[in-house]
């Protein structure tokens, strides 16, 4: 195998900058032509910090204005790991532990006894009992743009309601729970007190170089500014969404699924988890607490860990999809992503993308 590794080194040492651009190229144009959508990016980074980034497509459909490289997409839930690596920076600072407990954790909020002592950990590996969302009713509680709503208040709400529900498994039990990610947003906020928000672009966005990093659908409302996310039309086919309330899950989700930035900035952030560096940043013991497999799902904290070690993750809120991957073994991480976000047809394609990228080492 390291004689393998090493002649694939040597064979892209052979490779120029030109033709390295131009490979990457041919498999964002690959995959814009496998998944139908209307635009989609590719992007590599290796452990070092050589990375690439290649789009292709246009921003909505029936418009001619091409996708860029520096566009913003939409992550999804991909988002989850962003919120475990701010949980791992407050737990090195003292400010909360992974073990800290909903009762010990949360002032203000009442909630059933049988989540009190489900902890920080708990929440971010999928196992606190929680149901995966809020029910459907309860949803119109909080919709709205980010600017029409007081998000931090919102979460507070959200607790009360989903934290007063009986739970949907005992805890322990694995249930993805995009509820959970919330709880644990508030846990944060309430431990640092700052806003969730606030504190992501302190401790993760601003640290990483994350520059482009916000929040909901990309975008101004009536300009062709970013791309667009695309959802089924009212008779078929695919329609592009405005990036208002409608294009995008209410904003109290922030914490599981809400983060839009540009594919340099999804490097930035996958590239520091693939390079796992004991520094100023994290300590090996957090970042290995951050990547370890729990059960039989092995999932971590906000990945999904295959038996050789590669962490990996999806994201979509139906109007956008995109698949991560690290691979620590070949030193590569890699992201394939659309503008629209039918899930069970796109999640092969944008798998097929990420294989191609990490087993050519394409730049």
């Amino acid at each position: 195998m390291k004689g393998l590794m090493s002649i694939l080194a040597i064979a892209l040492l052979c490779v120029s900058p030109a033709q390295a651009r131009q490979a990457l190229q041919t498999e964002a144009e690959a995959l814009l032509s496998r998944s139908g959508a209307p635009a989609a990016g590719v992007a590599r980074v290796t452990r070092s910090g050589d990375r690439a980034v290649a789009v292709a497509g246009v921003r909505a459909l029936e418009e001619t204005m091409p996708v860029q490289p520096g566009d913003l997409w939409h992550l999804g839930s991909n988002t989850k790991a962003m919120t475990a690596t701010l949980a791992a920076r407050l737990v090195e600072a003292g400010r909360i532990d992974w073990d800290t407990s909903l009762a010990e954790g949360l002032s203000g909020v009442g909630m059933d006894p049988a989540y009190a002592s489900v902890t920080l950990a708990d929440l971010l590996h999928h196992r606190s009992g929680l149901p995966a969302n809020l029910g459907r009713l309860s949803v119109f509680h909080f919709l709205g743009t980010d600017e029409s709503r007081d998000v931090a208040a919102d979460r507070v709400r959200f607790a009360e309601i989903v934290l007063n529900q009986p739970p949907a498994t005992e805890r322990g039990a694995f249930l993805y729970s995009n509820a959970g990610y919330v709880i644990a947003a508030l846990m944060l906020e309430q431990a640092a007190d700052r806003p969730y928000e606030a504190l992501m672009e302190d401790e993760v966005f601003t640290p990483l170089g994350m520059d482009s990093a916000g929040w909901g659908p990309p975008g101004e409302v009536g300009a062709l500014d970013q791309p667009r996310g695309h959802a089924a039309g009212l008779f078929g086919g695919l329609a592009a969404r405005e990036p208002d309330e409608r294009a995008d899950n209410p904003a109290v989700l922030n914490s599981a699924g809400w983060a839009h930035m540009a594919l340099d900035d999804v490097l930035d952030f996958l590239q520091a988890h693939l390079a796992a560096e004991d520094g100023p940043y994290l300590s090996a013991e957090s970042w290995a607490r951050l990547h370890a497999p729990v059960g039989e799902e092995a999932y971590a904290m906000g990945w999904g860990v295959t038996p050789d070690g590669r962490l990996g993750h999806s994201g979509s809120n139906t109007m956008w999809m995109i698949r991560a991957q690290i691979d620590p073994e070949r030193g590569m991480a890699a992201a394939a992503v659309v503008n629209e976000g039918r899930i069970s047809q796109l999640a092969p394609v944008l798998g097929e993308s990420l294989d191609h990228l990490l087993e050519t080492g394409a730049d």
